[in-house]
């Protein structure tokens, strides 16, 4: 059986329990959901060092990383995902039962699912980060769409990618869409934030070999690859939609890299570069290892 939503003055505790039936599901006015929603606001997560997980799959992801620090959800939640309150119990982390009112005060999304996690921050440090072997790393330069940015860290996790690095004056990674948009993938994998040079030099210093993707790059992916050019560590910059990569950025590139197109299509959006780009690799690093 799954533990109850925690309500009233007991919430808060991972075995708490409605006192005598008095206690009342939280409300978008309950003190506890107000400071929660401040959260929405990026100078609020900074200065708390927490953020917020909307959604079942989130949530489910938050507390299996161990990022989870309260639950907030609705009954209904309850009933339907009750794995997610067992998976709470146990990993101590309170379940605090709350109405749709404050749900909708602390979610972004249009019909929210009932269910949001407050967070501690899974920031890594870029030193930390390059001390670890790394294969694959996708950086993220400038990306300010919080959709594209956690699409391309999703996109990275299924890869097989080490880490992503948010560089320069990317979104930040915490950003309610961008951690809907990564689908949990945020707490999968090391996420660090970084001055875009500091970024690139200490990737090429780690050892990884810097890839530039880019429509007007002078060398083919396909081409690349035939030619074994993807079988050494490798991190890739991808820039945003709208403007690309800064020129600065590109020139520090070992190579500029663009996507064939063979159709008719102008181009590729960003989410879909960066599975090419990143799979390619994905592939030619494993087929290098197969071969030892």
């Amino acid at each position: 059986m799954s533990p109850p939503l925690s309500t009233g003055p007991d919430a808060g505790s991972p075995t708490g329990r409605p006192s005598d039936g008095a206690g009342s599901p939280f409300t978008r006015r309950t003190p506890r959901i107000v400071a929660a929603a401040r959260l929405r606001r990026r100078r609020e997560r900074d200065a708390t060092g927490r953020f917020l997980a909307e959604g079942p799959q989130a949530v489910r992801e938050a507390l299996s990383s161990g990022a989870a620090r309260e639950v907030f959800a609705t009954a209904e939640v309850g009933r339907r995902h009750p794995e997610l309150l067992t998976l709470a119990g146990q990993q101590q982390v309170p379940v605090s039962a709350v109405t749709d009112d404050a749900v909708a005060a602390l979610a972004e999304t249009v019909a929210p699912q009932g269910v949001v996690a407050l967070c501690r921050r899974v920031d890594w440090r870029l030193a930390e980060l390059v001390a670890a072997p790394l294969r694959l790393v996708a950086v993220l330069a400038e990306i300010r769409d919080p959709g594209n940015a956690g699409t391309v860290l999703r996109t990275a996790d299924a890869a097989g990618a080490d880490a992503v690095v948010f560089a320069g004056a990317a979104v930040d990674p915490y950003n309610g869409k961008c951690v809907r948009a990564s689908a949990g993938s945020l707490f999968h994998l090391p996420v660090a934030r970084a001055d875009s040079a500091a970024a690139v030099a200490g990737l090429r210093a780690a050892g990884l070999r810097i890839l530039a993707a880019t429509g007007g790059g002078e060398a083919d992916l396909d081409e690349l690859l035939d030619a074994g050019g993807l079988t050494t560590p490798t991190a890739w910059l991808f820039g945003s939609e709208a403007h690309g990569l800064p020129a600065d950025l590109l020139d520090t590139a070992d190579a500029r890299v663009r996507v064939p197109i063979h159709g008719r299509a102008e181009s590729l959006n960003l989410g879909a570069a960066a599975a090419v780009c990143l799979y390619a690799s994905a592939r030619a690093l494993r087929q290098r290892e197969q071969l030892g």
